[in-house]
């Protein structure tokens, strides 16, 4: 077995868990699957309606793809983005997956504080998930569950590149454990 693992970028939005993620795919490398992406691409615009019903649909769909490419290539790391990943039951799907394919899971938490997530929204209105404001953060907070699964917090008000290596320190260090 190589270094398949499966990899979940939770968070608020705006936390920098994609711009993680893209820095992680390349390094690694590894195929990023993106709830806004796959929403986008499966719904014309006028069904688009950032529902939780839709969200556990696309990312249903992604866990489809993730276990697909896993048994597919036994050396795949998958990373999962653009999910909160806010709700218990949205960790426990992504466990349920990783224990039956028998690939390490690993969970990174991105964090930043209230302002860098204002900040990060306004400069971002070009983002394919068009219900992205500082508003939808604020109700995701107020009812984010807490991880209990292992993870790694990345605060990402800290230097780009200390969040990169921690990250790819992590993530590393779960697949030479598997070697």
């Amino acid at each position: 077995m190589g270094a398949t693992m499966l990899i979940a970028m939770a968070g608020l939005p705006a936390t920098g868990k994609s711009t993680i993620a893209q820095a992680l795919a390349e390094e690694l490398p590894a195929v990023i699957l993106n709830k806004d992406e796959v929403r986008a691409a499966l719904f014309p615009p006028s069904e688009i309606e950032y529902s939780t019903q839709q969200d556990d649909f696309c990312l249903d769909i992604m866990l489809q793809v993730a276990e697909y490419m896993l048994r597919k290539d036994r050396d795949k790391i998958v990373i999962l983005d653009g999910r909160t990943f806010s709700r218990r039951y949205q960790i426990d799907q992504v466990a349920e997956v990783a224990r039956k394919l028998k690939v390490p899971l690993r969970i990174i938490e991105c964090v930043c504080s209230d302002e860098t997530a204002r900040r990060r929204l306004a400069q971002d209105a070009d983002h394919v998930a068009e219900n992205r404001d500082f508003d939808l953060y604020l109700s995701i907070k107020a009812r984010f569950e807490p991880i209990e699964e292992p993870k790694l917090v990345v605060d990402t008000d800290d230097d780009f590149a200390r969040c990169l290596e921690r990250s790819l320190r992590y993530v590393k260090g779960a697949r030479d454990k598997r070697s």
